[in-house]
């Protein structure tokens, strides 16, 4: 900005006094003197335009017309989109089966088309739409959606992420009913976050009680959640979410779309059909 108030105030001078530099033959300018003249008025006339289009364009964009700014804004984010949409279609059609392995699937593992979700089973947003999830199985037979669980809350997020993906190991259908129960219900208290030493332990308690609801092998389930499997997965999760500039939950792949938050249901529909 001072550059260009410094260009300004010289090439105002230019106009002004750029002629009196300039040789004259007797009281008549000579025709290079004219034609010199012209030049440097032409030339502060365009320097002057430029700063003050430079000085005015701020103050109109957010004082005149800010919906411009918003526009511009749009635009890149829809263009960033486009990009990531692009990236994501590439690599979910050559590794969906890998993405869906070891993941705990609802609905018809069969399905034709999948959604899938990174989420959190402690993240409030990632609860709301879970239930917009269940909506769209509950409409659409021809719908899968892969929970992918990425563990970002620590102790909250840890046991039931782990719980999960060991619960498949013994049965997809109740690791889905798994899935649905700690999004549904509160698996830990106020209390149990009173003392943070043992957060973890509590957290852990109240899942293998869900999972006994579930009707799992809770010892077996414990010990598969320290196993091969759900470190391959809990890894899978994190390479991909790095790879698709996944920073939060939720996050959906609909189809071959990607959408970052707690999109409602009819969007979903919508990016299904």
């Amino acid at each position: 900005m001072t550059w260009t108030i410094l260009i300004l105030v010289l090439a105002i001078a230019m106009f002004l006094f750029g002629g009196m530099l300039l040789k004259r033959d007797g009281k008549k300018p000579t025709t290079g003197a004219v034609l010199a003249n012209r030049t440097i008025k032409l030339v502060s006339i365009i320097l002057i335009t430029g700063c003050v289009c430079r000085l005015y364009m701020p103050y109109y964009l957010t004082s005149v017309n800010p919906m411009i700014v918003q526009d511009m804004v749009n635009g890149m984010q829809e263009q960033q989109n486009a990009e990531k949409n692009k990236a994501v279609r590439s690599y979910v059609r050559s590794k969906a089966d890998t993405m869906s392995a070891d993941a705990p699937i609802l609905g018809r593992a069969d399905a034709k088309k999948t959604i899938f979700v990174w989420t959190d089973f402690s993240c409030p947003y990632c609860r709301r739409v879970h239930g917009e999830l269940e909506r769209v199985l509950a409409d659409r037979d021809d719908v899968r959606v892969v929970v992918k669980n990425f563990s970002i809350h620590g102790p909250l997020s840890d046991s039931p992420a782990k719980a999960v993906i060991a619960a498949k190991l013994q049965s997809p259908e109740k690791a889905a009913t798994l899935v649905n129960m700690l999004m549904n219900r509160d698996y830990y208290t106020q209390d149990d976050l009173k003392d943070q030493s043992k957060i973890d332990e509590k957290v852990q308690k109240n899942v293998m009680k869900m999972a006994a609801e579930a009707g799992l092998d809770t010892a077996q389930l414990e010990k598969d959640m320290k196993g091969e499997v759900v470190a391959r997965e809990m890894a899978n999760v994190r390479d991909l979410a790095q790879r698709f500039e996944i920073s939060g939950t939720p996050f959906l792949i609909v189809g071959e779309q990607a959408f970052p938050g707690a999109i409602p249901y009819q969007q979903i529909i919508d990016a299904l059909n």
